[in-house]
């Protein structure tokens, strides 16, 4: 009796599993541990990529039984599980991915594939264009035209998740930005991760890709993610300290991977990018912000992007530390929205004033018919 209703709640309980997306590996970790032989399988591979998390060598048998462990796999749903950028327990997620595929990092560098699920196969945010043309009637957005860096931000301050998130990133990142005995750096990049995961994309890109014909403009961008804190250290660290610190992350880990899948220079594509979607990496720069390889504008007079490290010093592995900056200096996929400094507003932007111009018509068309009505009364 009391077996049959243990079978029957695992088996309830692998029900609802199933009932769960597939490409989820928080779900496809806990159905593999429903089964003995799986659940063997997958604890063998949490070694070994604890073993590499801590850099510790491992010995040819070991190696062996590690790969052996992922091809015992077969076509368990493990194999081919994905996270979502921004999925409850995210960071649980990324730890059943990499366990399940801890022989990709056996490169060092090249990540090969991204944790995350296609951002095409991810729901968007849906942004309401209409209460957002309510609210700015009458609101400071109009006078902002010559800065569409200020602009964004009074955008950003018509939506309270946006504003709240930014003031919450901003509270944190600018106690005591500039002393590094202060600056709280972990909990700067948690505040801005919170703010580029839950605020929608509207708001986020046209605050962080805000076209800028001016100096003015241009440091307003550049102190967008406050790099005092989050982003500069008092001096320059070597670019490859900045991978090592990177890779021991999670969530760094798997926002690089994501980043060197979706930025991938491509001379012959349109759009300059391998996977022909200069919207993906874009979102994937995004997701880079809040990490150890936090990147940022070079200047408050130009464009271009880099990280905050050196390739000096680096003896033999010079190749290899130039290889990192150059993910993000020279990238031709990325740069893509450096191409034009006049670059075209944002789709939200260009909805919003429509929207503007629909309610600025229909007043004045009312005020016509109803004016002599009222005189007349």
């Amino acid at each position: 009796m009391r077996f049959a209703l243990l079978l029957g709640l695992l088996l309830s309980r692998a029900g609802d599993l199933l009932a769960l997306p597939r490409s989820d590996c928080i779900a496809a970790e806990q159905l593999c541990l429903l089964d003995s032989t799986c659940n063997g399988t997958y604890r063998i591979l949490e070694n070994c990529a604890l073993a590499k998390t801590r850099f510790l060598p491992l010995d040819h048998d070991t190696r062996v039984q590690c790969l052996n462990a992922e091809l015992d796999l077969g076509n368990s749903s493990l194999l081919h599980c994905k996270c979502h950028r921004r999925m409850k327990r995210q960071e649980h997620c990324l730890r059943v991915f990499w366990t399940i595929h801890s022989s990709m990092t056996d490169g060092y560098f090249n990540l090969e594939t991204s944790p995350y699920e296609n951002p095409a196969n991810e729901e968007h945010w849906k942004t309401d264009y209409n209460k957002l043309a309510a609210l700015l009637s009458g609101s400071q957005l109009a006078r902002d035209a010559t800065n569409p860096c200020l602009k964004a931000t009074h955008v950003c301050n018509l939506s309270k998740k946006c504003v709240r998130l930014r003031t919450e990133y901003a509270s944190i990142c600018t106690k005591g930005a500039g002393s590094e005995d202060v600056c709280d750096r972990r909990k700067c990049h948690r505040g801005l991760r919170n703010f580029f995961e839950k605020v929608p994309e509207d708001f986020t890109k046209s605050i962080l890709f805000c076209p800028c014909q001016d100096e003015l403009c241009g440091e307003r961008r550049r102190k967008t993610i406050v790099p005092n804190c989050s982003f500069q250290y008092s001096t320059k660290p070597n670019c490859l300290w900045l991978l090592d610190s990177c890779l021991e992350d999670h969530i760094c880990k798997s926002r690089l991977a994501d980043f060197q899948q979706n930025c991938q220079p491509a001379d012959m594509s349109p759009d300059g990018c391998s996977q022909h979607s200069h919207a993906a990496c874009l979102q994937a720069y995004m997701g880079m912000i809040g990490t150890p390889m936090t990147p940022n504008y070079v200047s408050n007079s130009s464009a271009e992007v880099s990280l905050w490290c050196t390739c000096e010093s680096s003896g033999n592995q010079k190749e290899k530390c130039d290889q990192i900056l150059s993910m993000f200096e020279n990238n031709k996929c990325l740069g893509k929205h450096q191409s034009d400094p006049r670059m075209r507003e944002t789709a939200q932007h260009r909805q919003i004033q429509i929207m503007l111009i629909s309610r600025s018509c229909v007043a004045l068309f009312l005020s016509i018919v109803l004016l002599p009505s009222a005189v007349a009364a």
